[in-house]
């Protein structure tokens, strides 16, 4: 004869299976996600400097033989002091603050324009890291701008 087989022992192991998968989706979902998508600590003064860099989409940009687009060109930003930074569009023509390669920035995250900046709206972004980035206008390649951000200097 042979010895009846239980499904007790099957019905143990998927139970096992399911609580163990259980406690590993709480854990990633409680602690893992919230610790890898926390914004890290900045100091306030670079949260909220005392200035701002803003910088003119002039008129006429649009027009690849006019030199000037982005005024000023090239902008030195200094955290704490003017790296809350404000793009407004003074043409009659809808441009982008497209970075020239990938930047993001660990608190405000990813830099560039989402769509268009249509004529008389602005685009802000604060920088919060030491960086040097280089951007132009999508529709207009011709249309060019760098920031150099530093810290402080005491």
């Amino acid at each position: 004869m042979s010895a009846p087989t239980s499904s007790h022992a099957y019905g143990i192991g998927i139970m096992a299976v399911i609580i163990g998968a259980a406690v590993g989706i709480g854990y990633y979902q409680m602690y893992y996600l919230p610790e890898s998508l926390a914004k890290p600590k900045v100091s306030h003064e670079i949260l909220e400097p005392v200035g701002k860099s803003e910088i003119s989409i002039i008129m006429g940009s649009a027009n690849p033989e006019q030199v000037d687009n982005f005024i000023p060109k090239l902008v030195n930003v200094q955290l704490g002091v003017d790296n809350h930074v404000v793009w407004t569009n003074n043409d009659d023509t809808a441009h982008t603050v497209t970075p020239d390669h990938r930047m993001e920035d660990s608190y405000s995250g990813d830099f560039g324009s989402l769509g268009v900046i249509k004529p008389g709206e602005t685009y802000e972004f604060l920088f919060t890291e030491a960086n040097v980035v280089e951007y132009h206008c999508t529709p207009h390649p011709w249309m060019k701008g760098s920031l150099e951000i530093t810290k402080q200097r005491f």
